[in-house]
């Protein structure tokens, strides 16, 4: 037990796994949100979406990009190969398909644990 003058350093580590550990659709998200992400601002708010995904390693944001993209009329709105955070948008049902069609191919052709869609 460390006395009133000693500290405790807490080291954090994550071992990368071949996961997909967030997938959620935000249906009809305000505008404000776009404007926030930084998004295309040209959208019909009344039936757009925004979908975001985190996953690791890292760099498969990459091909999730990838194959969301090629899946429907999605709008690559953010991939960063160093967190594996992905924001797509676009109509809701584009959204969902391309989300789907990411977690699909990773869990049954890359081997990845994925987590369930989830909307809002």
């Amino acid at each position: 037990m460390p006395n009133e003058h000693e500290q405790i350093r807490i080291v954090q580590e994550t071992v990368a796994g071949k996961e997909i550990t967030f997938a959620h659709i935000m249906g009809g998200p305000a505008p404000i949100i776009y404007q926030k992400l930084g998004l295309n601002p040209q959208i019909d708010y009344s039936s757009s979406a925004i979908g975001i995904m985190n996953m690791t390693p890292p760099e498969s944001a990459v091909i999730a990009s990838d194959i969301a993209v090629k899946s429907g009329d999605v709008y690559l709105g953010f991939a960063d190969r160093f967190t594996g955070t992905l924001i797509i948008t676009g109509e809701l049902s584009d959204v969902s398909s391309a989300l789907e069609e990411v977690v699909n191919y990773f869990r049954d052709e890359l081997g990845y644990v994925v987590c369930r869609i989830t909307k809002s």
